[in-house]
């Protein structure tokens, strides 16, 4: 009679248990694992014997196949050393008659026994959970992301020693999660207070974090872009329990938590380079691993240097910046990986940086020519595009700060409260910015005096639908700033005011 044992995989960013059935045959000694496995899961055959001679115990001197079902899907990862460990054990008898159909087993072995921390724990837990386990025996690095599941007993252990001994019952000492100082990744540090000399554009970011809008600002090198960008995450509204357990599973299985860290409580910030590969920015590689759209689910992606990233890699954006979620296929599956992000962006105004100051010397043709590198499509899913202009160093030095985040952060608050009480029996919607077609007609009522300025405009600008959608989406944001139950004219005038680039580029004349 074969052993059973439970063990987990990921798949996507969600998990699925996985029955690992040992069975010993008699004939040459021999290990065999069958079931989908990587090379990882095939090498674990020579850890886990040595693992298990180092315990005390003996390998069996048999052939030993090891099956990991369902075995229609592929598999992957050294976690799943202890669990074979532990089935080969109790199908050789050595461990008493100690039920495992309670349990699951994680954890990577080192050669001498020792358990290894792994990755991707979070979501592996949730699927224990879900398909009944009631205790789960992890590495005691992994024991405090494992406990940010509820509903299920979590024991961590050294080595395979102290969990063979706790499963017989002669050791019920097993590693405890003690509650410590959860560790701050959201650059507390930065603060709107440092900023000086940019009023205009911290309004732009205040009605770009209320509304959850994305946002393109377009100026000279060292003017504050990236400075503002860096602080735009400390003014969004803290993660509900729910985001916080999704940030925490994408990074847990790209493996960027750190060491014995618990749940990521502040809104990630993501900055790549702009020689990001595809893969890099989208998520894919041979195991579809989440890319920096991914990584950026529920808090901000910054691409700096806008017009310096490839075409191709900047299209691939359409579809996650609109959909709020990727797909990356492969030939024997699909992964789906959340990215609902605020796409924050900034560039230089032409070639040398320096348009329209007496230190630029690019002509209209090369301005347009640098800009066009940014598709048309990618432009029209920005809602805000701002142009921010260099501010004197001197005059500023003693002029007071705007405002402090925090006092920032009060307002977009009080902007998303409303939002969240006007959607709360719209599935999936959460703020301004994902409004559908049927909520605009519903809550971004105009009237004829703001109707005209907004057409006159959207002629004169050639505005697609789209163009139009989120600048009514802007002032419908703009007027939950205020409180305001209707979209007045001023926040029409206030929105159409945040397009810089449409008129920036339609003052340019190019002489063919």
């Amino acid at each position: 009679m074969a052993t059973m044992v439970k063990s987990f995989a990921i798949q996507g960013i969600d998990g699925y248990c996985v029955d690992i059935e040992i069975k010993m045959l008699e004939g040459q000694p021999a290990t065999l694992i069958i079931g989908l496995g990587d090379q990882a899961v095939k090498e674990a055959a020579e850890r886990i014997q040595a693992a298990i001679d180092e315990s005390g115990y003996v390998f069996p001197k048999k052939r030993v196949i090891i099956s990991l079902a369902p075995s229609d899907k592929k598999k992957r990862g050294s976690h799943f050393d202890l669990a074979m460990a532990v089935g080969v054990l109790q199908q050789n008898g050595d461990i008493g008659a100690k039920n495992l159909s309670d349990y699951g087993f994680i954890g990577e072995l080192s050669l001498d026994g020792r358990l290894r921390e792994c990755r991707g724990i979070l979501p592996m837990i949730i699927a224990g959970q879900k398909k009944g386990v009631k205790k789960i025996i992890v590495p005691e690095a992994n024991i405090k992301e494992a406990c940010l599941v509820h509903g299920v007993e979590i024991l961590g252990f050294h080595d395979i020693g102290t969990v063979i001994r706790y499963l017989e019952g002669k050791s019920i000492v097993a590693g405890k999660y003690q509650e410590e100082k959860d560790l701050d990744v959201s650059g507390k540090s930065l603060d709107f207070k440092d900023v000086k000399g940019q009023d205009e554009l911290i309004e732009a970011a205040v009605l770009a974090a209320a509304g959850g809008h994305n946002m393109l600002m377009i100026g000279e090198p060292g003017c504050g872009k990236t400075m503002i960008a860096q602080r735009i995450p400390t003014i969004l509204p803290e993660m509900t329990e729910e985001e916080c357990l999704e940030v925490t599973k994408i990074h847990s299985i790209s493996g960027l938590l750190p060491s014995g860290h618990s749940l990521m409580k502040y809104r990630p910030f993501r900055a790549p380079h702009h020689n990001a590969s595809l893969n890099a920015l989208i998520g894919g590689g041979v195991n579809a691993m989440p890319g920096e759209v991914s990584l950026a689910h529920n808090g901000v992606l910054f691409l700096d240097e806008l017009a310096e990233f490839s075409r191709r890699t900047l299209d691939a954006l359409r579809q996650p910046i609109e959909d709020k979620k990727v797909s990356i296929s492969r030939v024997n599956s699909t992964h789906t990986f959340p990215a609902n992000f605020m796409f924050i962006t900034a560039m230089n105004p032409c070639p040398c940086g320096y348009y329209p100051s007496k230190k630029c010397k690019c002509t209209d043709y090369e301005i347009i020519k640098y800009r066009g590198k940014i598709s048309g499509p990618i432009m029209d899913r920005i809602d805000i595009q701002k142009e921010v202009h260099p501010v004197n160093f001197f005059e500023i030095a003693d002029q007071k700060s705007y405002c402090s985040s925090e006092e920032l952060r009060n307002k977009v608050k009080s902007a998303r409260l409303i939002q969240q009480e006007r959607y709360s029996n719209e599935k999936g919607i959460n703020c301004n910015a994902q409004m559908t077609t049927e909520l605009i007609q519903k809550y971004c009522g105009l009237d004829k005096e703001s109707l005209d300025i907004l057409r006159e405009t959207s002629e004169k600008y050639a505005y697609s639908a789209r163009v139009i959608h989120k600048l009514l989406r802007l002032a419908r944001t703009s007027a939950d700033l205020e409180g305001v139950e209707k979209i007045r004219q001023k926040d029409i005038e206030k929105v159409l005011l945040c397009r810089d680039l449409d008129k920036s580029n339609s003052e340019m004349v190019v002489i063919k």
